[in-house]
């Protein structure tokens, strides 16, 4: 017999992943470092109890950003103050842009409710405000992730991913000086979700599926999610939450609104199987590409045709979400047990807090198109 006290082998950890903030609230989805280190999260509507949906970490602890007042939604001001925010991004010239899905609990969104805010981070205050049309965020549209070049247009431009699990998927592109917004690879077959009999997400030894408590399931169907822009800005790379393929399109493409849906999806390419399925990407000045790995507790990287490599893989790591290359060297991530939410555990919810924000030292800078 064994000894119950011999020690017996185990999954190991690899890489060092440092804890930067813990969290005994709301979960959290988003991260972004500024360039002087300033640290910013949300925390999207999606029935825990949210105070405020941006804050800034001070001393350890989340205080609401820019301020109390905007954080408090006013049905009758939907694109004066914020709804439910699930991702802010700190863009190559230092400014805070927070994504707001206008959309607590996936409902329909309202027009006024999915907007891009831009908070000037000398001032702490809001300078730009960019509200979408309802035939670019659609009633079933859920804004997910947001990437910058300022090289292209007069001030630049933004895609946004649309990750909607009830309807069309697509890229969202945006002209920040006219604030125009357009869909490109509309219901495109590499924004859409794969179907279980292709795609079953395993985490923590189980198929990830919703799971009602009369037993019921039904699959995961959240579309493009995780986005990130090349280094030298000329492909846009982004993945399905519900599928273990990497995708990437021509931005040429994406900007260019003459040509129509058939011409952009043409320069669309497969980059393949990112060894499990992710929720974010991240790429860095040095040509990496970043992605979580939710199934796998891990974070991965490859640079374009070459071989994808572990970063990082701790248990601890429970749903890696958002991802942020910060110039301090670090790449920050939050884990926040997404997969046992209720809606995935037969009614029951089965998170423990704290959720984490957590960082690991990879020597690389983040990318500046500007």
């Amino acid at each position: 017999m064994v000894s119950q006290l011999q020690k017996l082998p185990t999954d190991d950890s690899l890489g060092t992943l440092e804890t930067v903030a813990h969290f005994d609230g709301a979960m959290l989805t988003g991260v972004t470092v500024s360039h002087q280190g300033r640290i910013f999260v949300n925390f999207p509507k999606w029935g825990d109890e949210v105070a405020f949906t941006v804050a800034e970490i001070r001393e350890g602890r989340p205080v609401a950003y820019p301020d109390e007042a905007i954080n408090r939604t006013d049905p009758n001001d939907l694109a004066g103050t914020l709804v439910s925010v699930q991702s802010v991004v700190v863009d190559p010239v230092d400014r805070l842009w927070i994504l707001d899905t206008g959309s607590p609990m996936f409902q329909p969104t309202q027009y006024g409710g999915p907007k891009l805010v831009c908070v000037d981070l000398t001032s702490d205050r809001v300078i730009k405000t960019i509200l979408f049309p309802q035939d670019v965020a659609l009633p079933t549209t859920y804004l997910n992730d947001v990437r910058f070049d300022l090289r292209r247009g007069t001030e630049g431009i933004a895609f946004i991913t649309d990750s909607s699990d009830q309807g069309a998927n697509g890229i969202i592109v945006v002209d920040l000086a006219s604030g125009e917004s357009w869909r490109k690879l509309h219901d495109h077959p590499s924004t859409k979700a794969e179907a279980l009999s292709s795609f079953c997400p395993i985490v923590e030894g189980r198929p990830l599926l919703e799971r009602q408590p009369d037993g019921k399931t039904k699959p995961i169907k959240m579309g493009s999610d995780g986005i990130a822009i090349s280094a030298d800005g000329s492909r846009l790379y982004y993945c399905p939450l519900a599928s273990r393929r990497l995708y990437s399109v021509a931005i040429d493409a994406l900007v260019d609104r003459s040509i129509d849906d058939s011409a952009v999806a043409a320069t669309v390419i497969d980059e393949g199987d990112k060894g499990g399925a992710a929720d974010g990407l991240e790429t860095d000045a040095a040509g990496y590409i970043y992605s979580t790995n939710y199934e796998h507790n891990a974070i991965l990287r490859h640079r374009s045709g070459g071989e994808w490599e572990t970063v990082v893989h701790d248990p601890r790591l429970l749903w890696p979400d958002t991802m942020s290359v910060a110039a301090d060297g670090y790449l920050y991530v939050t884990a926040n047990q997404l997969h046992r939410q209720a809606k995935y555990q037969k009614g029951k919810d089965l998170r423990q807090k704290p959720y984490t924000l957590f960082r690991v030292r990879i020597d690389a800078q983040p990318v500046l198109l500007r």
